[in-house]
């Protein structure tokens, strides 16, 4: 039997995830291009690698030998990348980054500017995922370096402060709930809200708010934090967006700015990685830069 390294990374991807829909994300693939590869592999070898079932799939006793041996497949491709990484001269290097929205938009542009003008041979794969996806795609090899939150299960990743990122209720000054210093998310859901047009966060929200029992009513979707607190200030709805975006919008849009009561509204940042030695030697330089020990130039 014959399986490449995209085999093996869908194969680790979908098990991690228990789940084929979410594998082939992580993966990069679609969900039909992944069930190919996957029937493949089974065909190839004469074996049943998944169980598949109605919450998900595990792997089988052929399934669980295949994942541990290509762990150690690609865990010494990673290593060999970055060996080699360091002998090459001249070559462009790109590094995988998976952020969530507000590390995306909030703190990256700003962090990432004076590092990646200083290391023009570097391209920047830099895509937006939840956290726990991309604790994941970390842990499975699917990206270098990682930018999550703490409500992400990182066992297995080396983890250094990014940012503090806190969550906020938007609204018109004029709004019954303006007056509120706090609100709890419960009292958000029944009201008019204006949602992101995809996204990491809106899918959090979205997730936050079933957890509860409930749906958020959106009214309109728009595509950046600047569209949610324009129209919050104008009374279209309600909206919620990091606390670093309501202030920078507060006076020019005339928001009222509310903390929300729940604790996993005040997110602790983290830039994590599989592993320091697996990273090329520009890598390593980016990883501490994110984590603050990072100087320009360097």
């Amino acid at each position: 039997m014959r399986f490449d390294l995209t085999d093996l990374r869908l194969f680790l991807a979908v098990v991690d995830a228990g789940s084929i829909t979410h594998g082939a994300a992580d993966a990069g693939l679609s969900l039909s291009a992944a069930s190919e590869r996957l029937q493949d592999m089974e065909a190839a070898g004469g074996i049943t690698l998944l169980e598949r079932g109605r919450r998900g799939v595990r792997p089988t006793a052929a399934g669980e030998a295949l994942a541990h041996h290509a762990r150690l497949i690609l865990h010494q491709m990673a290593r060999l990348r970055g060996e080699l990484g360091e002998h090459a001269k001249g070559f462009r290097v790109t590094i995988r980054l998976l952020a969530n929205t507000a590390a995306i938009t909030e703190f990256l542009p700003e962090r990432l500017a004076g590092w990646m003008a200083s290391h023009p041979q570097v391209d920047l794969d830099l895509k937006e995922r939840q956290s726990s996806d991309i604790a994941r795609s970390v842990l499975a090899g699917f990206a270098d370096i990682g930018i999550l939150s703490d409500a992400a299960e990182t066992e297995g990743l080396i983890l250094r402060p990014f940012a503090t990122d806190r969550l906020v209720v938007v609204t018109a000054r004029e709004h019954p709930l303006a007056a509120t210093p706090r609100v709890r998310f419960s009292d958000v859901t029944g009201q008019p809200f204006i949602g992101l047009a995809g996204g990491a966060l809106q899918d959090h929200l979205d997730m936050q708010a079933a957890r509860i029992g409930g749906t958020l009513k959106i009214r309109v979707k728009v595509r950046g934090f600047d569209g949610v607190c324009r129209m919050a200030g104008e009374g279209v709805g309600i909206g919620i967006v990091p606390e670093t975006a309501a202030r920078r919008w507060k006076r020019s849009c005339r928001l009222a700015v509310i903390r929300l009561s729940e604790g996993w509204a005040t997110r602790r940042l983290s830039v994590c990685v599989r592993g320091e030695q697996e990273l090329t030697p520009q890598g390593r330089s980016l990883f501490e830069h994110l984590a603050g020990d990072g100087r320009p130039g360097r």
